[in-house]
Formats: structure tokens, C-alpha cells, sequence
């Protein structure tokens, strides 16, 4: 019997009002996702790929269709209980990093850690941990400013781990890297994913990154042009 699929999106549509126009971002999207996988969704600027990946991440919520994480419709959960959902499934990782400059390394991985009731210690344990995990130990200390590019994104995915999410999702995570720290930073992706098992959808445009997903989602115009197509 087949697995049931982590992310299940049924006939998804979106929206968003201009003034007094509607205009039409996502119609009727029917995608599955499963654990353990690293996807890509692709397509042009406009496509749609950023709105889907805020509806899976519980950014945004749909105009009408049903989208289930983990069993979880969360299209139907209240502002305040998806606020707690997406703090305890999702992790984020942004093209532009979201780093606090005001906060060193392990102050910025730690953050998403001060909203729960661990100890000092323990926070400090698993900040450590995931440091190391993207070879920033000895960089923990450092403010954003006095680390490279892909540095910060390697900060950015140390925080986006520290909760030990069901999800990652990442926007154009090397949109603002240059080739060979890009390179890395996939490299590590998929080595989170082959060996640790994460989930992650990536949104990009850059076919170079896609071809580190293990599977690949078009996008245009809103509409799903293939369905999740295995490489």
C-alpha cells in the first residue's frame, strides 16, 4: 500500500485584488508531495511558484481547494493555531537571507528557539549541533556582516533546521550567490535531504539549482504544467 503523500494539494486556486480587479494567481492545482523529497518548482517570474510555496509554508491561505501537510488541512486552521503550526513544521530559508544584523550566528539560529521552553543549555546543545552540521562552528560568534554570502544562507539554513521542521521551504536560495558558494549551498541541501531526511520544495528559476531537486514542478501562469515528474 502506498504511502500517504506529506503535502496533498487538491484543485488549489488563488487570488489577489488590485484595486478593483481580481486578478487570477493559481487555478486549480493538484499536486502531492512526498516524505522525503527534494523538489523544485520552476517557472517564470509571475508564475505563481513564490504564492504556492507561502500556501504549503502556511504564509498564505488559499481562496478554495484543500491543501494538507501531514495530515493537517491547515487551510482551515485559525490564525493563531497556523501561526503555531508553522512554527513547529516549517523551516524557512530566504534568497536574501533574513539574517538579525544586531545578532551573531548562534543568536540568529537560536531565535526560533526562544519561543519554547527550552533551557539555555539544551538551546545551546542543539544550536551547536546544527552549526556544526553546516561547518559554522567556529564562525558562531560572527555577525552577518563579517561573514560571506554563503555564509549567512549557511546561517539561514542552520536556523531553518533548529526546530527540526516536517518542511523546508526555500525561495531562490542561491538567487544572490555567486556560482560556487550556490553550488554549496545545494550540496548541502541534498545532503540534508539524502541524509537526514528533510523535505524540501525549493521555488527557483535557475535550472543549475533544479537539477540538485530530486524531482521538478513547472508552473505558468498559474497552472501546473506537469505533475511532480521524478528525475
Amino acid at each position: 500500500m502506498a504511502a500517504e503523500p506529506l503535502v496533498s494539494i487538491r484543485h488549489l486556486a488563488k487570488s489577489y485584488r488590485r484595486g478593483a480587479q481580481i486578478v487570477p494567481v493559481l487555478s486549480d492545482i493538484t499536486l502531492d508531495i512526498a516524505e522525503g523529497d527534494f523538489i523544485a518548482l520552476m517557472g517564470p517570474s509571475g508564475s505563481g511558484k513564490s504564492t504556492l510555496l507561502n500556501l504549503i509554508a502556511g504564509i498564505d491561505r488559499p481562496d478554495s481547494g484543500e491543501l494538507r501537510v501531514g495530515g493537517v488541512d491547515i487551510s482551515g486552521l485559525p490564525e493563531s493555531s497556523l501561526a503555531d503550526w508553522r512554527a513547529a513544521h516549517v523551516g524557512f530559508i530566504f534568497q536574501f537571507y533574513n539574517l538579525m544584523p544586531v545578532l551573531t550566528a548562534f543568536e540568529n539560529v537560536e531565535l526560533p528557539l526562544m519561543l519554547t521552553r527550552l533551557g539555555r543549555a539544551e538551546r545551546r546543545a542543539r544550536v551547536e549541533l546544527v552549526l556544526g552540521m553546516v561547518n559554522l562552528a567556529d564562525r558562531m560568534d560572527h555577525y552577518p556582516s563579517e561573514l560571506s554570502g554563503g555564509q549567512q544562507q549557511r546561517v539561514a539554513i542552520a536556523r531553518a533546521l533548529i526546530t527540526d521542521p516536517t518542511l523546508i521551504v526555500a525561495d531562490e536560495p542561491t538567487g544572490d550567490l555567486d556560482r560556487a558558494s550556490a553550488t554549496e549551498i545545494l550540496a548541502m541541501l541534498q545532503r540534508l535531504n539524502a541524509e537526514v531526511g528533510k523535505t524540501i520544495i525549493m521555488v527557483t528559476h535557475d535550472a543549475h539549482a533544479a537539477d540538485a531537486a530530486k524531482s521538478l514542478v513547472h508552473l505558468e501562469k498559474g497552472e501546473l504544467l506537469n505533475g511532480n515528474s521524478r528525475r
